[in-house]
């Protein structure tokens, strides 16, 4: 009984497993659509408070103030509350910004022709040219100018509408270099909500030469008009400790690749992430220019973050975004487009997630969307009656037999009904006692075996002849076995 509950138990599980729709699929490889949301633009200026002590023809104090633009490019968000990696040359100013304040305030006051440049400059007046030169840093106790430099980096998410102010970001970790990486965080952490989209990190770069890659990233200010440009790429050999980055390749040799990539870090592309085909994960970061782009890996980026004892980790936005991008690269459209919409419940400005949302929607129902062909497939495809019915007439037959050994385990045992008694013979002598026949039964009782006692026979009693039973005076026949008594 057990065994048959037990098989049909484990058919029963088998037959609805087949019956379950698909509930996960892998995800697919060589997409950009998990690392986009969380690339930002970066812009860097150094603002500069100046005064200037004129003390050439009369005290004066001219005070001015100038925005230095210096960097612009691309930063890629790794934790929900905003923090940043990207390029120590977008995050700090390697020229000296108050040399070019003094240059500046001199040459509007002074009316002299100083160019605006980070070089200090002479000039052919004496008098001029020592307070030029006081006002030129380092600060001395003769100082013509008190300046104050101060860095000032907005970055601008992927976001609809698009953001005007951006948010402000600092710098708390850099590299030596300027293609080092650099970690950045808001000057105003994020508070409450689940932050912002992030993009994961892989854990090694891909070693075989010829990898293909993506790299992303903003080439202006994101708005109705500027859309995050992706690129493809491929990785060449090479890339070891010291050799400044990693190069591309084409393996086809159909495009200059350094040169393509170079060209579109000099225009804003610069720290764009990239993209590993394999998982769609950050592989390294693009630097250089001109006519040679490269790449930091991915284990400079760790280390700059361990630096800076910061942890990458991924939000909520995250979880439910790949979750729909699965469905969506999978074609089962019907089901995407309500993943779709969480991500923009939790995070509106979703770029990406709106993007797919719309296709979604568009190709729900179509010939296109794999769950509507699961669908309409499955009545041509259902399983048929007859296991099933099968299976219960086993499971019927199994417990009507298991009831039936149940009953007769439990049921008392019949008691043994007693002989008939034997037809009587003729009619007995007047005065003799009726003898009742009663057959023995076929079990016996063991009787303990007494002692018998040698006695002499009394001549008036009679057995009988046959079976030796007693006999009564008046018997004819014998009582036990029927015998004739001989007279």
């Amino acid at each position: 009984m057990a065994r048959l509950t037990a098989l049909f138990t484990g058919v029963a599980a088998a037959l609805a497993l087949t019956a379950l729709p698909v509930a996960a699929h892998e995800h697919p490889s060589g997409i950009t659509d998990l690392v986009s949301p969380a690339v930002v633009r970066l812009e860097a200026v150094s603002h500069v408070e100046i005064t200037l002590l004129d003390h050439v023809s009369e005290l004066k104090h001219v005070e001015r103030s100038y925005d230095v633009p210096f960097a612009q490019g691309t930063g890629t968000v790794v934790s929900p509350d905003g923090t940043i990696v990207a390029l120590r040359r977008l995050a700090v100013n390697p020229d000296d910004v108050a040399v070019y304040a003094a240059n500046k305030i001199f040459a509007e006051h002074h009316k002299v022709k100083i160019p605006d440049d980070y070089k200090k400059h002479k000039l052919s007046d004496d008098l001029l040219d020592r307070h030029l030169q006081d006002c030129y840093p380092p600060k001395s106790s003769t100082a013509t100018c008190i300046i104050d430099v101060t860095t000032e980096i907005t970055a601008f998410p992927n976001v609809s509408p698009a953001s005007a102010e951006g948010f402000k970001v600092k710098c708390i970790k850099a590299g030596p270099d300027p293609d080092s990486p650099a970690v950045l965080v808001p000057l105003t952490p994020a508070t409450g909500g689940v932050g912002m989209p992030t993009a994961p990190l892989a854990d090694k770069v891909p070693e075989q030469a010829g990898s293909p890659t993506n790299v992303a990233g903003f080439l202006g200010r994101p708005g109705p008009n500027v859309a995050h440009t992706v690129e493809i790429a491929h990785l060449a050999a090479g890339g070891a400790a010291g050799s400044g980055g990693r190069p591309f390749a084409d393996p086809d040799k159909k495009v200059d690749e350094p040169v393509k990539l170079g060209g579109l870090a000099d225009k804003g592309l610069i720290g764009a992430p990239v993209i590993g085909d394999k998982d769609g994960h950050v592989i390294g970061m693009l630097i250089g220019g001109g006519k040679q782009g490269r790449m930091i890996g991915v284990r400079e980026i760790t280390g700059i973050l361990a630096a800076a004892k910061v942890v990458p980790r991924r939000g909520a936005i995250d979880t439910a975004f790949e979750a729909a991008l699965t469905r969506y690269h999978t074609q089962y459209y019907t089901e995407a487009a309500p993943g779709f919409q969480r991500v923009l419940e939790l995070y509106p400005g979703n770029v990406v997630a709106a993007g797919l949302l719309k296709t979604s929607l568009a190709k729900r129902g179509g010939p296109e969307d794999q769950g509507t062909k699961q669908a309409v497939s499955e009545p041509v495809r259902s399983t048929p009656l007859w296991p099933f019915i099968l299976a219960a007439g086993i499971l019927f037959i199994a417990a009507a037999g298991g009831a039936y050994l149940l009953w007769r385990r439990r049921s008392p045992e019949t008691p043994t009904e007693l002989p008939e008694p034997l037809a009587a013979g003729p009619p007995l002598d007047d005065g003799a006692n009726q003898t009742v026949v009663v057959r023995r039964s076929q079990s016996f009782q063991v009787v303990p075996q007494q002692q018998q006692v040698m006695t002499a026979p009394d001549p008036a009693i009679k057995y009988c002849t046959s079976c030796g039973m007693r006999l009564g005076p008046a018997h004819r026949f014998c009582g036990y076995c029927g015998h004739p008594i001989e007279t």
